[in-house]
Order: C-alpha cells, then structure tokens, then sequence
C-alpha cells in the first residue's frame, strides 16, 4: 500500500498547522515574564556552557538547560562568576539556594531580561514544534496522512502545550524523546539490528537527560516485552517455530541499548562537569589516583543527588476542586487534564471510543493500523498505561505540565480514526460520513478555541468548570506561574496606578517588572494599604493563601485570570471581622507549605536584593530545621 504520510500536500498542511502554533506560542510566551522554574534553568544551562560545572540546579538533568543556554552564551550573555551566588553554591543545599539568585540576577541584573527570555525560550519553542512534526509523522506511519494531520491539528491547540512549549522546561524535552524512545524500542523489536538499537538508545539518553521522572521508561519498556509474551502480536516476518529465538534477541537488543544509553548520559554529565570541584568525594583520599577516581565517579554522584532531590520533593501537599490534601490524590491528574483540555479534543477521544467498539462489532479483524506497525501500536498503548498509572499513583500533584507525556500518546492515538471511519463507510455503515466530517470540525473547533483562548493559555479552563473560577478548581502553574507580571504593567499603565501592592506566586523580584511594586501578603494588610490597588495570583486567593475577604471588593482578573486586582476599602475590616482578613490561625502557607514554615518568597527576596544573605539564611533555615525535628 502507498504510503502517503509525507505526501506534499499533508507535509504543507502540516507546516501551516505547525506555523500556528509558533505564532500562537511564541507570541504568547514573548508577553511573559520570567516563570519560577525558568529562574534557576536559564542561569543553570549558561553555567553549564561556560564553565563546565553542574553545579547549579542538580535536581534537573541537564540536556533542556543546555539548549536554553546555547544561543545565550553563543552571542555572549554575562554572568559573574565571582558573585557570592556562585561561589555560595558549590555543593549540597546552598546550591539549592543560591541558583535561584544567580539566575535572578543573570537574567534581571547583568543581562536584559526580555532579550535573555526570548533567546533563552527559542529553542524550547522548536523542541515543541518538533515534537508536534513527530507527533504528525509517527501517526501517519500508524494509519495515514489524514490520522497525522488529525494528531497534528489537536497539539498545535492544546493549551498546555501552547503554555509550556516555549519555557525553559524539562516537560517537552522529555516529552519528545519518551515518545521517540517508544517508536524506537518497537522497532528495535520488529527489526532488530545495531542501527536500531543506536537509535533506542540515543532516545532513551535524550529522555534520561532531560529528566529524573525518564526513569519510568524503563517500566514502560518491560512491560512491553512482557506483553509480547502474553499476548503476541503478529509478526510477518516470523514463524512460530523462531518465536523464542526472537524474544531472546530482542530482550537482549534492550539491555544493550540500555547500557548503551547509560553510558551516553554518563559521556554528558562527565563532559559538562569536568571543572566542577570534586570536594564532595574528598574521602577518597588527595593522592593523584584517587583524584582521578573521583572524576570518574563525579558524574555518577551528581546523577544520584539529583535523584535523591527528586525523590525527596516528589511528594507534596496539593489542592483540587475546591479541597486540600497532604499528598497527591489519584483523581488529581484526570481532573485536571479533563479540564484543561479543549471540549473538543474531549469529544474527539470519545467519538474514537464509540468508532472503535463499533468496528469491533462489524469486523473480525480490522486493518486499522498500517501493515508492519502492529508493534507500535502496542507500544504506545503500553506506554501510555504505564505513564497513566505512574501520574494516577504519584504523590506529586502540582500541574497539568507532568502529564504532557500521557497527553502525547493519547493524541497519537486518535491516529486511526479517519482511516477507521473510511472502512466503516466502505462496509455500508451510515452514520460513517457523519462521523468523518464531525472529526473534521472537531478538530477546526479546537483549533478555533486556541486562537480563542490567545494569549493566556496558562490558566486556560474549559466550560465543564460549570462557571467557577480557576482558583477554586486547579493550583499552581495550571493557573499562574508569576508569567503574568508584564500584564500587571501593563495595567497599571493603563490605568495609571503607580504604587501596586503585588502578591506573586513566584520567588522574584517583582519591580523588574511592575516599577513601584511591593511584595505584599493578602493575609497581612496593614492600616496604611487601605485604599490602594493591589494585584494577587489567583494561587493565592484560596490554596496558597487565604484570601476570599477580597472578593467583596472591587476586582477585575488580569492575564486571563491567572491575577486579579483588587481595590482595597478606605479602611481595611479587623481580621477575623466580615469583610476582613484572616486570623492567623487561618493562613494557609505558601504553595501548600505548613503554616509554622516561613514565607519562601521574603527568603529569596532578601537573598536577590542581599546576596551577601545568603550563607546567613543557610544557618538559618538549617536551625529552623533542627528545631522543628526537635519539636517532634
């Protein structure tokens, strides 16, 4: 059969599909302020280029922080290496602290922070639109071309994707290379070869390299090969008599590629650390042996902390639909992705459900997917259970954004469904026609709500809220990520109020965007705030803080909602009074925090306008620590 999946007219399809979605994000991601991860990343990954140090950000591998970094250091950005926020940060927590400091001044003090960002978030924003290109050319290989631009035309307008592509981000590196590690592992089982086993593992080292959560691949790719076992799927190029030979060649294929891989990600983190002190591993001894045994050992020590980091932050206190919890919920995740998706790629999942059982009612054997790629089927199906599970399980609720690999391979499913409804035509099946042109305006209405929805994709919220405000529904970055504080200018020289009381959710400096601004806490209104504009992250409102007393007041959202600002009263109420803030014993910390921790946001300001605070707040939070043990 012809294969038409890069025929020329789906190709130029494609590409204007693609081109909307650079416009659509990148133009939003250029009216953004610098979010809180991208702080620490985009300083990281300059690091990581000029000084061959890792440093900074260990809890994040670093392949996504290098491309970042690439085009900055390319045309000569400055960071200051004998700031106390570097030499601070050589090991253990302190680099923790300090890398959000060296970030903060490498893009807002030695550097322009609008021309940094947008260099910084070019090559996030091609990582995305690559993933979307394989997304479109993975699907047409399962099916055909109508299938890859059906897939292509719902991830140019997803909102999370359209939010998330173009940061500084580990999510969509990891995203691309699962989805090329699960292609790649299908052909290494259907072909086994060395070239096939070089290009598994290239993907799985991407994957690995662009974050610590890559380790579920692993899982992903186990359980495939058990599947096969126990439910083969049929090989035309195999007998039943060589079945055995087969699996064993492919269960070894995966352990060298795997090996293989380990020893990529190994090569890297070895190259981009070979200046980085080995002071860590001073147990082994100052002869010149033991010296270089500790280089050699360095890259697997700074891979485990950074798994050990991650084990430690992976599980946190969250909040969804209106409750808080002290750890992840199994719901979170459904929830979230049913409301943050558009209503129409809802309905496109289920009129594939409801085509798919009707064509296992009228064909035996349906030829659904193309000849030769049953395997990749089976492995996007394993893949996807796998991750679904890993999310339904995981103690780690905070955005829509850890659910982008799911979301990938749920859109790549939905591949078989234009060629699914030709059969049921061919078979005499009325409501076929329909059918084909409802998936056709399905995917035209989800890409007219994201044209819609431009340019605030972040707290992007379908019609299913029933008419609640995202701050009683969904947390953290699934409303704001403190991305909106040029909208806060914005308004502010609109209406021209020169003092904000601003609120952020974030661990910035929020002048560098809004001159004249305060940091404030909506918990904590002083006497001489009354009757000023203040301006709050709708986090902050309900989960991070508690809030509501400001909605009896003037108000108007900011960013699509993810702000709102607020017009104070001549005279604030008493707290605990109506119409007044709450009693301490009321507040709620700080991005889901205990209430006796202190506020994270005034640490990391004192440290940004102080770095010579740093080493101070160290002992501090270390004290803090102990008495707390002691407490218990």
């Amino acid at each position: 059969m012809k294969n038409t999946s890069l025929s020329r007219p789906s190709t130029i399809f494609a590409a204007v599909l693609l081109a909307i979605m650079a416009v659509l994000a990148g133009g939003a991601a250029l009216r953004e302020s610098v979010t809180i991860d991208e702080v620490a990343h985009v300083g990281a990954g300059v690091s990581y280029l000029q000084r061959f140090d890792l440093r900074m950000n260990v809890e994040h591998p670093p392949l996504a922080k290098v491309l970042a970094g690439l085009p900055l250091v390319l045309r000569g950005v400055h960071a200051d290496y004998s700031h106390i926020s570097w030499t601070f940060s050589g090991a253990g927590f302190g680099s923790m602290l300090g890398e959000w400091v060296f970030g903060h001044w490498l893009i807002t003090r030695w550097n322009d922070p609008g021309v940094t960002m947008a260099w910084a978030r070019g090559p996030m924003l091609l990582l995305t639109l690559a993933l979307g290109f394989t997304l479109y050319l993975y699907a047409s290989r399962l099916a055909d071309a109508r299938g890859g631009l059906l897939c292509l035309a719902v991830f140019v307008s997803t909102p999370a994707f359209l939010a998330f592509g173009p940061l500084v981000l580990t999510d969509m590196a990891v995203t691309l290379f699962s989805l090329v590690t699960m292609w790649t592992y299908a052909n290494l089982w259907r072909s086994p070869s060395r070239a096939a086993v070089a290009r598994f593992s290239c993907a799985l080292a991407g994957a690995l390299l662009s974050k610590f959560s890559a380790g579920l691949l692993l899982f992903a790719c186990v359980a495939f090969a058990f599947s096969l076992r126990w439910l083969p799927v049929a090989q035309p190029l195999l007998t039943q008599s060589d079945f055995r030979a087969w699996y064993r060649r492919g269960w070894r294929h995966t352990w060298k590629g795997v090996w293989w891989a380990a020893l990529a990600v190994y090569g890297v983190y070895f190259i981009l650390s070979w200046n980085q002190p080995t002071d860590t591993l001073a147990f082994l001894g100052q002869a010149p042996a033991s010296l270089m045994l500790r280089r050699l050992l360095m890259p697997l020590f700074l891979y485990g902390i950074g798994l050990a980091a991650f084990g430690v932050m992976a599980s946190r206190g969250t909040f969804i639909l209106g409750h808080f919890y002290s750890h992840g919920v199994w719901f979170y995740f459904p929830v979230v992705f049913v409301l943050k998706s558009t209503l129409a790629f809802l309905a496109l999942l289920l009129l594939a459900l409801v085509v798919a059982i009707v064509a296992k009612r009228r064909f035996a054997r349906a030829s659904v997917i193309s000849k030769g790629r049953e395997l990749h089927w089976r492995a996007a199906w394993v893949f996807l259970l796998t991750f679904v599970v890993a999310c339904v399980l995981s103690r780690l609720n905070l955005s829509i954004r850890y659910f982008a690999i799911p979301m990938a391979l749920l859109i790549l499913l939905l591949a078989p469904l234009p060629r699914l409804l030709g059969h049921l035509r061919q078979s005499g099946w009325t409501p076929a026609r329909s059918f084909a042109w409802l998936t056709v305006a399905l995917a035209a209405a989800s890409l007219l709500t994201a044209v819609r929805a431009y340019p605030n994709y972040f707290p992007f919220l379908n019609s299913l809220t029933l008419g609640h405000p995202g701050y009683e529904l969904v947390n953290d970055s699934n409303l704001d990520w403190n991305h909106a504080l040029l909208d806060v200018r914005r308004w502010a020289e609109l209406h021209g109020v020169r003092n904000v009381l601003i609120d952020e959710y974030g661990f910035s400096e929020p002048s560098v965007y809004v001159p004249e601004a305060r940091l404030w806490n909506c918990q904590q209104p002083s006497p001489a705030d009354a009757g000023q504009w203040a301006v709050v992250s709708a986090n902050l409102i309900v989960e991070s803080h508690n809030c509501p007393w400001l909605l009896r007041y003037p108000h108007q959202p900011l960013a699509g909602g993810s702000m709102y600002a607020f017009e104070l009263p001549a005279v604030i109420p008493a707290a605990g009074s109506s119409g007044g803030p709450p009693l301490p014993a009321d507040y709620h910390g700080f991005a889901g925090t205990p209430r006796w921790w202190p506020d994270f946001r005034l640490i990391f300001l004192r440290c940004i306008r102080d770095p010579q605070q740093l080493p101070v707040v160290m002992k501090e939070m270390y004290a803090l620590g102990r008495s707390q043990r002691g407490d218990r």
